[in-house]
């Protein structure tokens, strides 16, 4: 059903609401003392026992107190904790109450677990009004709000059908840069923007936080596929008992990353099916195979594992939840991330030690609950030569309801008999597997897969489901030749036929028939469809092959000269993965001498003796460390090598100490080397690159590859991957993992290469094209008149700007207008030759931020219909092709100065100047009108040195400085004060920042006002209106960068 009234949507959602879970009776424009007093009433109601408020209210001074306690956490992430802290604590001002005055009381405010039931209440405002930060302003109105027990923990926005969900986000991020959820309203934990056929929800960023389009989620069924009906999100989503869910299991207050962030629907479905799975449990049967979760590497497993763990604690259906993690790992992020997801009144306990193992297992402190240890000393808790396990404390752990979580279980199952020998010394526990990358049947290890060991599927949330969903990224891998193919072939036949020549090979008959049966191999094998392997070039030829200074040398020159390009001139970061300790080593040393300027540095286990190598290795760690610790000012050794994998770990990361590291580069590393290590289970948006040395099959190839799939922002379109051993073996195994792990989905899996984004760029802008030439636009020189046009401009130039970011990451640069590509079959080459150039692209991107002009914002504006891309609208246009443009001008200037110029050529000189106007702002079009106008009536002479921009920009400032002169004397202000704040060029959300603007409106002269607003609007304005005016007037010159104004007099 579609809705051209947004009130209309308003109603028929708030009657669906009502219908699930919500109260019917809806509080309409509640203003925020309105609903204090409203919360007021709701916690006396649940706390009037004698041990509590002793049925006395809450007073003006007691709400204060809460109001304060908010005030002082401020953020969503500490107010998720408050919330979820069950009570709040205040001291009894009430007099009436002799028991408790002047004692301190606890109040209950929330339950989690108590979901529809007891003293949880659910309520609709309808239009709250939002206190304004000027008192001269109206209040703002929001849509919706929802309030758990009193508290405005869900925000809506709403929208009619035909206006994008953009504009809804967009309004959110509008009234949080005014300061508008602060106060009661920064109890919003959730917010979800709605129109009837879309619906987005995020979590609150909090007043120093960014809203990032990459953590606005969609809802979904439970097998993943979206949700976007209203009437069914109403029902679903935002029902009880989900919200109820939502805020108290579902949101999670990250201390690691300093964020709130709230699960997404694939993350929900997993968490409350373990949890389930686990309430259902007859631990005296000991089945032990709880089930395993699928969900492809990067879409938040780690998250998920913990609020499973958290959400069978809480209903203590356990006794103990211990995740467990290779050591690898161990020494990274995992326990971290753990520690940071965990609740204010939670602990995760790590363990050290076996004598610290056991201890925590055989607590019973409520703290002790939630473990973390390794499925290595797990496994080896009865046979610890350090510390025995005595028959008492082992019995104790076997009578106890134990939940193991295994992070990572494609990998850390399948060795050395560890997981049978814990199932043996845990015979009543039960375990649950986490994995990206489950092992099947086409790659089972040791004649097991992940379900053997773990039981059933309970959620699969494959690769292509996060593509499709945009929450993680695709790949776009190449295969890049060291050798020419030709040359290995020959090699490889004149090697079977035991030629040393071709003349020789083809001379004899039975040698050149050996010769062309292998001239004629594919480079890969193949499976025929019986399953017989048939063998390709490359399975003859051996690893040493690619240990050749030759070939390592090609693999660093590549390195080298993508580099800028990938790493987007060292802002992201790369992982090169090699096969073996030494050729780590090497690889290392020749790309400090090849690449000096590269901060690069290896990473491997420096336990391994690696067949022989151990003298090598350790030579070559010494220097790896000696370096490193040169470079980053560390003191690490080779016994503290542990220490320097985390500190590795945690700048590759950008985290704790290295949140900022992106602002100090020289602290940052460009590229890690590694063997194993490193390629499963770490998690950095800002790595994009992965090369690697090295052949990886099934689970390992997703792993590895998924290093680079984390979301960032449109510079990271995708993660690039360079493979350079055995290439078109590698691109079968790829193609091999891809069906397997994508479940035989793989469409969007890979991005487009070169040739097709600069044809999506070309098809594109055919279209912008022709959709301004049909509105009647020549040269891009302003926006179509019409709505319709203007939409579908601002949809076209964004599909448009996908295509070039990706190209951009490929190698496209502005200044090459033609590029080659020849077909790896055919060998058969084509150019393509892109269709715009720079100055058309940024003329482009000024006619799409001309789109979103400025508003007063004070409510009741119509909503413009066009989709918001904020990175689009920051995109600088002020670099635009000046020199162009003073070379239309000087050859103008020539022509009209010269004798005999024909009025055919001095037209045409002043149409090819037109044309460069496009490139300006509408604004600093109409005074390069004027200029050229004075040029042409001789009232201005040029100077010397002086460019066309220069002229405009002197035009534009003078006219600038005249409007800012008249608004400060018909006002009566401080000039100085006003021009300050209009060189600072305020925004919305910083322009009383310091208070500058009510200074400015101090100087104000109320009289010369009030006679120019009478001026204006024709009828006596009484005083008090007059401050209210000036304030209206002010703020829409300040932010709309000045405008002129109608003058009372001609000489003002």
């Amino acid at each position: 059903m579609a809705f051209t009234k947004e009130a209309d949507f308003e109603a028929a959602l708030i009657k669906m609401l009502s219908e699930h879970g919500w109260e019917k009776e809806v509080l309409n424009n509640y203003t925020e003392q309105q609903l204090i007093q409203n919360w007021a009433d709701i916690l006396f109601q649940n706390n009037r026992g004698i041990d509590r408020l002793n049925d006395y209210p809450l007073t003006e001074g007691e709400m204060q107190q809460v109001l304060e306690q908010i005030a002082t956490l401020r953020t969503p992430l500490k107010l998720n904790g408050f919330i979820n802290g069950k009570s709040v604590t205040i001291t009894r001002d009430n007099p009436n109450d002799t028991q408790h005055f002047g004692k301190e009381v606890s109040l209950k405010i929330y339950d989690r677990r108590e979901i529809a039931a007891g003293q949880s209440r659910y309520q609709i405002v309808r239009q709250p009004r939002f206190p304004s930060k000027s008192k001269l302003l109206n209040d703002r109105r929001g849509d919706l709000t929802l309030l758990i027990n009193g508290m405005p923990v869900i925000h809506i926005e709403l929208k009619k059908s035909g206006v994008p969900i953009s504009q809804a986000c967009n309004q959110i991020e509008k009234y949080a840069a005014e300061g508008v959820f602060t106060g009661l309203f920064s109890l919003a934990q959730i917010f979800v923007a709605m129109n009837p056929e879309e619906t987005v929800y995020f979590a609150n960023p909090g007043p120093e936080g960014k809203f990032n389009q990459s953590y606005f989620f969609h809802w979904a069924d439970f097998d993943n596929e979206p949700v976007n009906d209203w009437k069914v999100i109403a029902s679903t989503l935002l029902s009880i008992p989900m919200a109820h869910q939502l805020i108290g299991f579902y949101t999670v207050a990250d201390e690691g990353d300093g964020v709130l962030k709230v699960m997404r629907s694939y993350q929900i479905y997993a968490a409350n099916k373990i949890s389930d799975k686990v309430a259902r449990t007859k631990w005296e049967l000991g089945g032990q195979r709880g089930g395993f979760v699928w969900h492809t590497t990067g879409s938040g497993k780690t998250m998920t594992s913990f609020k499973s763990a958290q959400l069978i604690a809480s209903s203590k259906d356990a006794d103990k939840v211990i995740f467990l993690i290779d050591r690898i790992e161990l020494g990274t992020q995992s326990l971290k991330e753990y520690r940071g997801f965990a609740d204010q009144n939670e602990e995760i306990q790590a363990t050290e030690n076996t004598h610290v193992l056991i201890a925590k297992l055989t607590s019973p402190d409520p703290a002790d609950t939630l473990i973390v240890t390794s499925i290595q000393k797990m496994s080896n808790i009865r046979d610890d030569t350090e510390y025995t396990l005595n028959a008492a404390d082992l019995a104790l752990m076997q009578s106890k309801r134990i939940v193991f979580i295994v992070d990572e279980c494609h990998r850390s199952v399948f060795g050395e008999n560890m997981m049978p020998r814990i199932k043996q010394t845990f015979p009543r526990a039960i375990f649950f597997g986490f994995s990206g990358t489950p092992i099947q049947d086409e790659n089972q290890k040791k004649g097991s897969i992940t379900s053997t060991i773990f039981g059933d599927e309970l959620h699969r949330y494959s690769i292509a489901d996060g593509i499709r969903d945009k929450n993680v990224l695709g790949f776009d891998p190449y295969k890049v030749l060291t050798y020419k193919d030709a040359d290995l072939r020959e090699k490889i036949a004149l090697e079977k036929a035991k030629a040393k020549t071709v003349p020789e090979a083809i001379a004899d008959p039975k040698k050149s028939k050996v010769y062309y049966e292998y001239m004629a191999k594919p480079m890969a094998g193949s499976e025929t469809d019986s399953g017989t392997y048939v063998k390709g070039i490359e399975d003859y030829i051996p690893d040493s092959q690619y240990e050749r200074e030759q070939h390592q040398n090609m693999v660093v020159q590549d390195i080298r000269d993508n580099w800028i390009t990938l790493s987007h001139n060292g802002k992201f970061h790369a992982i090169f993965a090699t096969a073996s300790i030494p050729e780590a080593i090497q690889y290392y040393q020749l790309i400090k001498d090849a690449i000096p300027s590269l901060k690069v540095t290896v990473l491997f286990d420096p336990s391994i003796d690696n067949n022989g190598n151990g003298i090598i290795k350790k030579d070559g760690l010494e220097k790896i460390i000696l370096d490193y610790n040169r470079r980053y000012g560390q003191d690490f050794t080779i016994p503290t090598f542990a220490k320097m994998k985390k500190d590795i770990s945690a700048r590759l990361a950008h985290k704790k100490p290295y949140e900022r590291i992106e602002q100090t580069p020289d602290l940052q590393i460009d590229l890690l080397i590694v063997v194993d290590q490193m390629l499963t289970g770490f998690d950095s948006k800002w790595i994009n690159t992965l090369y690697m040395d090295k052949i990886l099959r099934y689970e390992n190839i997703i792993q590895a590859f998924s290093r680079t799939n984390r979301l960032f922002g449109p510079e990271k379109p995708f993660g690039t991957i360079r493979y350079y051993r055995h290439p078109h073996t590698m691109e079968r195994l790829v193609e091999a993992a891809v069906k397997l792990y994508s479940g035989d989905k793989p469409l969007g899996l890979f991005a487009e290469r070169l040739d097709k984004n600069l044809e999506g760029m070309n098809f594109i802008f055919a279209q912008i094209k022709d959709l301004f030439e049909q509105a009647g636009v020549e040269n891009f020189a302003h926006i179509p008149p019409e709505v319709v046009d203007r939409k579908k401009f601002a949809n076209l130039f964004k599909a448009f700007n996908d295509y070039l970011e990706a190209a951009k990451v490929q190698g496209f640069v502005w200044e090459k207008a033609v590029y080659e590509f020849e077909n790896a079959d055919s060998g058969k080459k084509r150019q393509i030759e892109v269709a715009l150039n720079e100055v058309t692209y940024k003329i482009l991107v000024q006619r799409y931020k001309e789109l979103f002009g400025p508003s007063d914002g004070a409510g009741g504006t119509e909503d413009v219909p066009y989709d918001i891309d904020g990175y689009l609208i920051a995109i600088d246009t002020e670099k635009i092709d000046v020199d162009y443009m003073n070379s239309r001008f000087e050859k103008y200037l020539k022509l009209l100065h010269q004798q005999g110029t024909s009025n055919d050529a001095l037209k045409q000189a002043e149409d090819e100047l037109h044309k460069t106007f496009s490139t300006l702002s509408r604004e600093e079009q109409k005074f390069a009108n004027i200029f050229l106008h004075d040029i042409q009536s001789g009232d201005i002479e040029p100077e010397d040195g002086k460019t066309f921009r220069d002229y405009i920009t002197e035009y534009l400032s003078k006219a600038k400085d005249d409007q800012i002169h008249r608004v400060a004397v018909v006002l009566g202000l401080d000039e100085d004060k006003l021009r300050a704040i209009m060189e600072i060029r305020a925004t919305d959300a910083n322009i009383n920042e310091f208070g500058r603007f009510d200074a400015l409106k101090a100087t104000a002269d109320k009289k010369k006002a009030k006679a120019y607003f009478e001026f204006i609007e024709g009828v006596s304005i009484i005083p008090p209106k007059v401050p209210m005016k000036i304030d209206k007037l002010l703020r829409d010159f300040i932010l709309r960068g000045g405008f002129d104004i109608i003058l009372p007099e001609p000489d003002a």
